[in-house]
């Protein structure tokens, strides 16, 4: 361990700071009670302003981000974006706006809102969107409520079931289950795709509608989309797209031509917001020609003057409906409408950014962008397959999922080398693990999207990694057994973990180590 490396109350010496405060020119305040005084001074560290700048310098550099090195999470895109989206998103005239400033005031960024929701339409065959929900599972839950809206103005309230493939995301079930409807889950075939003789013997009055993803989470694309669209329709049910695959689809195919009802987009992924730890994020929903109006408010919309307004925003008066005659601004959609989802018309700043990237690639470089995140994911693919089990054969879209190793090492007194292994051990060599054991379709999975702004000398790499630890699994799966060698933490009980977390900090001395 390096002398900092270690925490910054390790550091510590008695009687040293880092600070020096004027002497007080206050009269002493009065005496704090003493039911609420410390029977013992806070034990904070005694550090000088090196150590602490120091201490926090070196904190971030362990952070692993896009920034520093490859991320092949599947299902996940994280994928590098261009800075200057980011500063454009930082422009004084964008970054000090405030959601309730009239809406004259802020016509260029109701312009964003204006474009990037025709853009959106163009790119995903949808007839209007809404830019409120503020992340991905926020725009599945959104999409949901719009279809249980759909069938309760209908007249079909019994319809409460939502067909879900056994491959599906995890947020799929949950936001059916958070919007009061009950999950059906359809079987996929060996090929890895929705099993549609099965899906059939679901078809009832009963269903909602069917939510899938595609190419799926398997990276397969559902050649029988359309077939499997009718029947849903039929049936009486809607169709809605989950957007968290759309990378590979960009300018090639659009949901709205399968045959899609509704979607969400994630556009924190697929259109440049720098994500995870828990946002920024940005999930759209888009609906066909038909169910415009059942889209929540509040809305941007462009009045006869010509003049971009906020319609139905949270805050506003309510609408009346008295007598049968409407009084809003709104013309009185809002009846229809499957409510409000957030207070105002989204995260702003991932909206800017989404629409500064659709705007710089071009209808060209959009559909450039999907076509290499196809090529290197099959690249990534046809290169490990022979050392890594590939479950599903043939061309997969942006990602792919082996089921473990080939030769994972396993012997007479030597336990076999864990997918787990696999991940751990990329540690050593500065690559973020990929996605493991999802979907659950396979036992030992390895989900890998390396995304289309990786380059090809970064993906040999990667590959190259990958078939060392292949070879040292079948050698002496020890070594992966251990793994990671090289990182501050190397391999805690993530079980123990989990169940007792330690949140806090304890002094157990004050007295700095400094020990190797």
């Amino acid at each position: 361990m390096k002398y900092y490396d270690k925490l910054i109350f390790e550091l510590s010496v008695p009687g040293r700071t880092g600070y020096s405060l004027p002497e007080d020119r206050y009269p002493a305040a009065e005496a704090v009670p003493a039911a609420l005084s410390r029977e013992a001074p806070l034990p904070l560290p005694e550090v000088s302003e090196p150590d602490v700048v120091r201490h926090y310098t070196n904190l971030s550099q362990m952070n692993f981000g896009v920034d520093t090195g490859f991320y092949p999470l599947g299902s996940c895109t994280m994928k590098y974006n261009p800075k200057v989206n980011e500063e454009i998103a930082a422009m004084p005239g964008f970054l000090g706006l405030h959601p309730l400033q009239p809406a004259e005031t802020v016509q260029g960024a109701l312009e964003v809102y204006e474009g990037l929701e025709k853009a959106l339409c163009e790119i995903t065959g949808m007839s209007a969107f809404t830019l409120n929900p503020c992340a991905g599972a926020h725009g599945e839950l959104t999409g949901l409520m719009i279809m249980r809206r759909f069938h309760m103005l209908t007249g079909h309230p019994q319809r409460t079931k939502v067909i879900v493939p056994d491959s599906a995301h995890g947020t799929n079930p949950a936001s059916a289950a958070v919007c009061g409807l009950e999950v059906v889950e359809v079987k996929s075939l060996p090929d890895g795709r929705v099993d549609v003789d099965a899906l059939k013997e679901l078809l009832d009055e009963s269903v909602a509608g069917m939510m899938m993803t595609n190419p799926n989470t398997l990276g397969l694309f559902e050649s029988r989309v359309g077939e499997i669209a009718d029947l849903v329709h039929e049936a009486g049910g809607l169709m809605y797209y989950d957007g968290a695959n759309l990378n590979p689809l960009l300018g090639v195919a659009r949901p709205g031509d399968m045959g899609f009802d509704i979607m969400h987009i994630n556009l924190h992924k697929t259109f440049s917001t720098p994500h995870g730890g828990g946002g920024p994020g940005s999930g759209p929903v888009g609906v066909a020609h038909g169910l415009e109006d059942l889209l929540p408010t509040p809305r941007v919309e462009r009045c006869e003057e010509g003049i971009l307004k906020v319609k139905g925003r949270a805050g506003k008066p309510k609408c009346r409906h008295e007598e049968g005659e409407h009084h809003c601004c709104c013309g009185g959609r809002c009846k229809l409408s499957a409510g409000e989802v957030s207070a105002f018309t989204g995260n702003f700043g991932v909206m800017l950014k989404a629409y500064a990237y659709i705007l710089s690639l071009g209808k060209e470089g959009i559909a450039r962008a999907g076509r290499l995140a196809v090529l290197n994911a099959n690249y990534i693919k046809e290169c490990l397959k022979d050392v890594y089990k590939l479950p599903i054969e043939g061309v997969c879209k942006h990602e792919f999922v082996f089921d473990g190793l080939v030769n994972d090492g396993a012997r007479e007194g030597v336990a076999g080398a864990t997918t787990l292994d696999v991940a751990k051990r990329l540690l050593d060599f500065g690559f973020h693990a990929p996605t493991i054991y999802f979907p659950l379709l396979f036992h030992q999975a390895i989900m890998i999207e390396p995304t289309e702004t990786e380059s090809k000398e970064t993906l040999d790499a990667f590959i190259e990694v990958m078939r060392r630890i292949a070879y040292e699994a079948a050698e002496d799966p020890n070594i992966l057994h251990d793994a990671p060698h090289t990182t501050p933490v190397s391999r805690p009980d993530e079980t123990a973990a989990a169940r007792n977390p330690v949140l806090s900090w304890r002094p157990v001395s004050l007295v700095v180590c400094r020990g190797a």
